[in-house]
Order: C-alpha cells, then sequence, then structure tokens
C-alpha cells in the first residue's frame, strides 16, 4: 500500500485513526447498476451507449481495492463485483467498506440527506465512529421559506432556525459556489433590500435560492451564529456535479468575504477545491483562519491522488490541512478516500525524506495533524 523503505513511524502514522471531516450520508437501499453508476461520477446522466461509468479511475479503484473487501479478488470485473454486492446487501456492504476506512469521526452534512440515505447517527453505528452533524444553509432557508413568514419576519426567522439548528452541530456549510458562485459581493446586504428580495423569494418559496442578496443574508446570518457559538464555515470550492461553473468556484474569488470575516476569529474551510487546490493553498497560507482539503478530489483522481495532495503541500501550512472523503451515496467512496488520502500523503511524505528535505519524525508529525489532529481542533472534537 505504501512506497517501500517508508520509515515504521510514519506508517504508523498514516494508518492512524482518521477524522473524516466533511461527508454525506449513504444509501441504505441496494442499487441496481444504472443507480449505482450513477454514485461513482459527479456527472448527472448515464455513460454514453457503449461505455460505462466503471471506465473512470473511481470505477477502476472500486474494483481494485473494494473488491476485496467483499470478499473479492482484485480486479472483479463491474457485473461480478455488482453481483457480490447485491449478495451481501446494502447493510453489511456499508457496514464492512465504513469500518474498512479506518475513521472514528464522521462529520456529516446532512444537506442531501433523505429517507433513502444513513442518518448521521447510523453513519456512526456502521462505521464503529462517532458522528457529528454538519448543517447546511442552504437546507436551513429553503425550511424557513417553506413556512411561509411574512417577509419582515423572514429575517429574523432564517437566524433563529440556524442557531437552533447549530446548536446541536460541529460546524455550518454553504454551497453558494452552486448558487451564485463564489465571486459573491462580501459585505453584509441592508436590512431593507433583504426584505424586498424575501418578498420575492416567498412569492416561489420552493424554488432553489439564487438570489445573490437572499444568499449574502444567510451567509451573514451564519457568521453571527458561528460566532456565538464558536463554530467553523465550510465552504464547497472547486470540482462537482454539473450545477456549477466551474470557473466561479476558485476560492480565490471569496478572498473578500475572507478578509471580512477574519477580524470575527470564525475558521473557514475550503472543501475539495480541484483544480485551483493551489490558489486554496495560497489563501490557507496567508490567513490565519482559513484551512482547505482536497476531500472529493482524493476518490475521483484515485491513482493520480497523491500528485494532487503533492500540489497542495508545495504551500499549505501543516496545521491547516485536513481529511475528508466528501463519501456521498455509496461507501465505496469513503473507503477510497481514506485508502487514497493515505497512498496519496505516504507517496509526499516519501518524496520528501528521501531528499533529504524532511525528517521521518516531522512527516509522522505532519501525517497525524492533517488526518485527525487539525480537525480536532478545529472542530472542537
Amino acid at each position: 500500500m505504501f512506497p517501500p523503505g517508508l520509515p515504521d513511524q510514519v506508517r504508523e502514522a498514516l494508518l492512524a485513526p482518521l477524522v473524516d471531516h466533511h461527508c454525506h450520508g449513504v444509501r441504505r437501499d441496494d442499487l441496481g447498476r444504472a443507480r449505482f453508476e450513477l454514485m461513482i461520477t459527479e456527472a448527472a446522466t448515464p455513460a454514453p451507449p457503449g461505455t460505462t461509468h466503471f471506465d473512470t479511475p473511481v470505477g477502476a479503484a472500486i474494483r481494485r481495492w473494494c473488491a476485496p473487501v467483499l470478499d473479492l479478488e482484485p480486479h472483479a470485473p463491474p457485473a461480478v463485483y455488482l453481483a457480490r454486492r447485491s449478495e451481501l446487501g446494502a447493510a453489511e456492504v456499508n457496514r464492512r467498506l465504513l469500518g474498512e476506512s479506518g475513521i472514528v469521526a464522521f462529520l456529516v452534512d446532512t444537506g442531501l440527506n433523505t429517507s433513502e440515505t444513513l442518518s448521521c447517527a447510523e453513519m456512526g453505528r456502521l462505521g464503529g465512529a462517532a458522528a457529528d452533524e454538519i448543517v447546511r444553509l442552504e437546507q436551513v432557508e429553503q425550511a424557513v421559506a417553506l413556512a411561509g413568514p411574512a417577509a419582515v419576519d423572514y429575517l429574523d426567522d432564517v437566524v433563529g432556525e440556524l442557531a437552533r439548528r447549530a446548536a446541536r452541530a460541529v460546524g455550518l456549510k454553504s454551497v453558494i459556489a452552486y448558487r451564485d458562485g463564489l465571486e459573491f459581493d462580501p459585505s453584509r446586504p441592508s436590512r431593507g433590500s433583504v426584505i424586498a428580495a424575501a418578498n420575492r423569494r416567498l412569492a416561489e418559496p420552493a424554488r432553489r435560492l439564487t438570489d445573490p442578496v437572499l444568499l449574502r443574508h444567510l451567509l451573514w446570518s451564519a457568521v453571527d451564529v458561528a460566532r456565538e457559538r464558536s463554530l467553523p464555515m465550510q465552504f464547497h470550492c472547486g470540482f462537482g456535479d454539473p450545477d456549477l461553473d466551474l470557473h466561479r468556484t476558485d476560492p480565490s474569488l471569496m478572498t473578500g468575504f475572507i478578509r471580512a470575516v477574519q477580524p470575527l476569529g470564525i475558521p473557514v474551510v475550503l472543501l475539495h477545491c480541484y483544480p485551483f487546490h493551489r490558489q486554496a493553498a495560497y489563501l490557507a497560507g496567508v490567513f490565519p483562519h482559513v484551512y482547505v482539503d482536497v476531500g472529493l478530489a482524493l476518490t475521483h483522481t484515485a491513482a493520480g491522488s497523491a500528485a494532487v495532495i503533492g500540489e497542495l503541500l508545495e504551500l499549505v501550512p501543516f496545521h491547516k490541512q485536513m481529511f475528508s472523503s466528501d463519501c456521498y451515496g455509496v461507501a465505496e467512496t469513503c473507503h477510497l478516500g481514506a485508502l487514497y488520502y493515505r497512498r496519496g500523503l505516504a507517496r509526499a511524505l516519501g518524496n520528501r525524506i528521501s531528499e533529504g528535505e524532511w525528517s521521518a519524525g516531522d512527516s509522522a508529525r505532519i501525517a497525524h495533524m492533517i488526518g485527525s489532529g487539525n480537525a480536532r481542533r478545529v472542530y472542537r472534537l
């Protein structure tokens, strides 16, 4: 699993239990091939006729690394893999893959949860780990809008509902990258502009929130709650599904907002970031409250994840990087996220040790920080 010659203390640090600081629930039901294939890609459509989503880095990784967890030979054909998955049943597959990941704490973004996905508590129970909630801001706003308040009450209701949900959470998360991009106006909107926008919003409350004024109100309401409760705020950046415009998800576009909240001492956590992970590393390097991961990219670049981690480590302070799997839909994404984090970081550390840049002791300490220590400190676990 690790490159030859890696010192034992570094191996031990890489194999230590992980804190997954950003993941989602996995499906509790058995999946046919068509549904499973859609769960292992960020694409929203099936592969073109005559092809398969198994012919991707993550598809090849499932066949190589997840197959043995299900008692199959490595590189099992897709049909054999899925037949074995069906034979074991979703509960057993989830138990094996979540448990094999070596994760001892899941921080679960519940914004995508449905009756078909495991709850936060169930993720912990099946994975043999602790589990805490990350509250998605846009989900909270949607619930407030659907409750039908008067526009003048909408402002306070958003803050009140955020505070209620945050009371049992360890962090907040925004997907404004999907709704308006990250080049948003960083200033707090005026009360009058929010009431005017709320009137328009409440006329069609079931629609997805995209109004830039209300998104800013939501963000700044979350800032107030996060400051009061000492919670970090997560932001999706970079790679994701087709709902986003990739060029608008570069985290450097939100530098104005990052600068504006710096005096408040709220940790800002940039999630995923690929292919803008170098920009994210810069932001973490120059702002004391900014943290970064490459979560989603680890699974989807698979065998190429070592290069991504190596590029992030070119600049990011070691106390500013964290591990996440961005596990979603199928437990394979959790197992692979953890596996490729360990393999990728092992390769990066091994290269630096062999070149005499870092000592084995420093490399082990860095692995502990990124794998769990930084997340425990930032989320106060």
